[in-house]
């Protein structure tokens, strides 16, 4: 007769908290490209082993102003959702359009191993998805792209398809004028050629890389077929 003794390690229940701050303090000391290169690349090797996830539909709560988020997934060792937003008429508010945060767990133990921030991390996770997206996509050797909303985000997508595709001019329209004269002059030395356009139509002129980035509950038609 034998007998098998299992050892179980005990562990603690410890949850790290990553703040804005910090978040803000590790873009500073990376750069803002090298972090959208690392996440689109940490984004690509994940659509290689997407058999390997748990996932489901994002749960969305709409209103008339805006939209609330939980977007889970998991793998067979972590589960994770973010809790985001998108609001934007936060602008009256001096709020951001879109915050969020987020909760890293271990599938084994259910403990919540992290805690974040991650309004910055869903700008840069954004933009670094587009940039895959267009890698993957586009036509070789793009060299001009379009971006239709000039809000924060385009920012994150002009310097995104700058370090991803290689991208050299962005030309920006808004319907907004003071937004695409603040989107080129955050733009000034990210070593772009950026042109700002009067008209959508101008702006998707010569384009091969057409990027909207707008938030509008009224689904206004932002590109049409002649463009």
């Amino acid at each position: 007769m034998s007998t098998t003794t299992q050892t179980i390690t005990p562990r603690r229940a410890v949850t790290q908290y990553l703040s804005a701050e910090r978040v803000a303090e590790i873009i500073n000391k990376r750069g803002i490209a090298a972090c959208i290169t690392g996440v689109a690349s940490y984004i690509n090797q994940d659509f290689l082993r997407w058999n390997a996830f748990d996932k489901c539909a994002r749960v969305a709560s709409h209103s008339d102003v805006g939209v609330i988020e939980l977007m889970p997934i998991a793998d067979d060792k972590s589960y994770t959702f973010k809790y985001v937003n998108g609001h934007p008429s936060n602008y009256r508010f001096n709020l951001p359009t879109v915050m969020a945060f987020g909760v890293l767990a271990d599938v084994e133990t259910g403990v919540p191993e992290l805690v974040s921030e991650l309004t910055l991390t869903t700008a840069i996770r954004t933009a670094a998805m587009s940039a895959v997206a267009a890698r993957a996509l586009a036509r070789d050797n793009c060299k001009t792209m379009a971006i239709i909303g000039n809000g924060a985000q385009s920012e994150f997508q002009a310097i995104a398809m700058k370090a991803v595709v290689g991208v050299e001019t962005v030309r920006l329209y808004d319907i907004d004028p003071d937004a695409t004269r603040k989107a080129a002059a955050n733009l000034a030395d990210a070593g772009l050629t950026v042109v700002a356009c009067a008209r959508a139509e101008e702006a998707v002129e010569g384009a091969q890389i057409i990027t909207t980035a707008t938030a509008d509950k009224q689904y206004a038609t932002i590109l049409t077929g002649n463009m």
